[in-house]
């Protein structure tokens, strides 16, 4: 048998060794169906879209437990562990320098088992007369419908200006 061959005939062997050592019931752990992923995205397009048109919002879907965290250093930025928190110390403080409603455009969302990623843009006319502005990307988790923890990252800058 010539030198060269017999790192590959080693090869071959060991890890012929290692398949036969993995028990037949061990098996893969199935992802959820497809059709989750896409009934969530739905839920999540409706909402925008209802909030888009005046008929509610995104927030509608919030879990009453639900995890929102706003990414950055806004002075909003930080943890909500509860809907009631989320929407008094963190939505409240927004609308409350709005003379309308942010007016949202999706932009891309992408699901994936129980997650859901939407790329949105929003707009609003502040109370002194000029524009808000922003872009976002929310990272949700949906449980039952409901969205049980969220990451939302922002321009910080603008929302910072807003609130100043």
């Amino acid at each position: 048998m010539p030198i060269r061959s017999l790192p590959w005939r080693l090869a071959i062997g060991c890890a012929l060794a290692l398949a036969s050592a993995v028990p037949a019931a061990a098996a893969p752990v199935a992802d959820p169906p497809a059709s989750d992923a896409a009934a969530n995205a739905a839920r999540v397009r409706e909402a925008f879209a209802a909030w888009r048109d005046g008929r509610g919002s995104v927030f509608d879907l919030l879990h009453e437990d639900v995890e929102w965290t706003v990414a950055g250093t806004s002075p909003v930025s930080g943890v909500y562990r509860s809907r009631a928190q989320f929407l008094e110390q963190a939505v409240a403080p927004i609308g409350a320098r709005l003379a309308t409603p942010i007016v949202p455009t999706v932009e891309q969302v992408l699901a994936q088992d129980d997650m859901v990623v939407v790329v949105w843009s929003g707009q609003a006319t502040t109370r002194d007369g000029g524009t808000y502005r922003n872009r976002y990307a929310w990272h949700m988790q949906l449980r039952e419908d409901r969205i049980v923890r969220v990451i939302a990252f922002l321009d910080t800058w603008a929302l910072a200006e807003l609130l100043r």
